[in-house]
């Protein structure tokens, strides 16, 4: 099992930060990593060639259904004041919110194509591979979310913004 400490040691960072793109939480996306290299670990002998889809698919899959089962009661009743920061990067965090709250509100699957290929720079083939489904079926979540990106207000105004 040394090869599994040294594939954990050597990954750990870049699957926790795919887990975050996802989740958005860094205290769930520890916790998606750790459950996902469990169950890695169960089947770590099975695993032949390349572990990287494999472990990718179980964090996609468990946080599929994490996502599905996660109570969403809770709803915030007001905005928080936004607060002045020094520097002129207030834009680009403004931009990267919007962004990120338009994914956020994309289906399970969308999302998961969208960090798989545009954050951690996969293939199509291999998100199709990591995902378990077919390479149309990736293009046609891809198309589907970039189109839905496209018409969200939030995103049109910062975009419009920048010309």
């Amino acid at each position: 099992m040394t090869e599994f400490a040294e594939y954990v040691a050597q990954r750990h960072e870049r699957l926790r930060r795919t887990a975050y793109l996802l989740t958005r939480d860094w205290a769930i996306a520890e916790d998606l990593v750790q459950t996902a290299l469990a169950k890695a670990w169960v089947a770590w002998r099975r695993i032949d060639g390349d572990p990287d889809p494999y472990v990718y698919r179980i964090i996609a899959n468990t946080h599929a259904s994490w996502w599905r089962r996660r109570w969403r009661g809770e709803v915030p009743t007001e905005v928080l004041p936004d607060r002045a920061v020094a520097g002129d990067f207030t834009s680009d965090v403004g931009d990267r919110d919007v962004l990120w709250t338009a994914i956020s509100e994309l289906s399970g699957r969308q999302r998961a194509v969208v960090v798989l290929h545009y954050f951690e720079e996969m293939t199509l083939a291999q998100v199709a591979d990591v995902l378990g489904c077919s390479l149309g079926a990736v293009k046609s979540q891809l198309g589907r979310a970039l189109a839905r990106l496209r018409v969200d207000q939030g995103v049109r105004t910062m975009t419009e913004a920048k010309r």
